[in-house]
């Protein structure tokens, strides 16, 4: 399977009846769902280190609110294309996700190689989030690998990434279950954040949700009082994925609201604006992060396969060809080069 392939299975959400439902009902008890009181840990923490969680919100370490805006690049597949974080920089992203590998089902992401996206991010002053692949779609993915062994590769590389928290948060894993299993979520979770935090990250840790990412049985919304609150350093933040069950402003503002409203972080970690699985509304969700002061990246800067190749921003990596989405992504309204502001870090 080639390595665009491998990044349209990661979107995979069996069924549209999922998507269309959620949107149409659905919606309407995700605010009353998630009964809990607003966090405030990292109010106090004396830990807590580089881009870290108060109120609710991802700061800095210098006490400015870092709102989170730009895209995912497919490192582990393109790893010739680290240029690609200077492309996505000067179309005016303060942020790039980047794809890694443990070497479950690619190629492992070496430590030198994640010294070097570390370098990179820093010299084109950008945060970065990076994240472990392998994890995607476990349950229902037999090649996929739990959340407890994307934590064993974190912790092989810790040398490379402590005195970073400045710059880079650590996303554990991508999509960690698919539709199969997906009930171990929290307790997985909590598991992989406890073994980061034993090993010596102090980090800003962000977690995604499970069901591909798109969390349509709720599971993450549900447990993540919880989750956040097994971090003893409160530096957890929530990501979610919209893609065809995000198909209405309905569903995507009650779903990112009710995080806001219980205290708990969280941004839109990718989103797109079309899918296999239904017809995302990247309107409503570039509108609703707006809004609320939250985070978005788009999925993906290039290299899809044909099947999901709409989701290219870029075509053949070359920041001079926008596609549809990626002008809409960087040029349109509420998008990136209007609403990004760069980490105060750097000035």
């Amino acid at each position: 399977m080639n390595s665009g392939k491998r990044v349209a299975a990661m979107h995979r959400v069996p069924g549209r009846r999922v998507g269309v439902a959620l949107a149409a009902g659905v919606a309407v008890t995700l605010g009353a769902a998630l009964s809990v009181q607003p966090a405030t840990a990292g109010e106090s923490d004396a830990r807590a280190v580089g881009l870290h969680v108060e109120n609710g919100r991802l700061v800095e370490s210098t006490g400015n609110d870092f709102v989170i805006r730009g895209a995912n690049h497919a490192h582990a597949w393109f790893t010739d294309q680290l240029g690609a974080l200077g492309d996505i920089k000067e179309l005016g992203a303060n942020t790039v996700r980047v794809v890694l590998s443990s070497g479950h089902q690619w190629e492992r992401t070496t430590p030198d190689q994640v010294a070097e996206i570390v370098a990179e991010c820093k010299a084109n002053r950008l945060i970065c989030v990076l994240e472990v692949h392998d994890t995607t779609g476990y349950g229902e993915q037999s090649a996929a690998v739990s959340l407890d062994a994307a934590a064993d590769y974190w912790v092989s590389v810790l040398g490379e990434l402590q005195g970073e928290e400045d710059h880079i948060i650590v996303n554990i894993g991508n999509e960690p279950f698919g539709n199969t299993g997906y009930e171990a979520w929290s307790a997985d979770t909590t598991a992989a954040i406890g073994k980061l935090r034993d090993a010596g990250f102090e980090h800003t840790i962000m977690v995604d949700a499970p069901n591909w990412g798109q969390d349509w049985t709720g599971t993450m919304r549900d447990g993540a009082q919880d989750v956040y609150a097994s971090d003893p350093t409160g530096n957890t933040v929530f990501s979610i994925h919209m893609y065809g069950v995000y198909n209405a402003p309905g569903a995507v503002e009650e779903y990112l609201n009710t995080f806001v409203d219980a205290g708990l972080p969280i941004l839109v970690g990718e989103f797109g604006h079309n899918h296999s699985d239904g017809d995302p509304d990247e309107d409503a969700i570039m509108a609703t992060a707006e809004q609320l002061d939250l985070g978005y990246l788009g999925w993906s800067w290039s290299g899809n396969s044909s099947e999901v190749g709409y989701l290219d921003l870029v075509n053949g990596f070359d920041p001079a060809q926008l596609t549809e989405w990626g002008e809409r992504l960087f040029h349109g309204e509420n998008g990136v080069a209007a609403t990004a502001e760069e980490a105060t870090i750097y000035n």
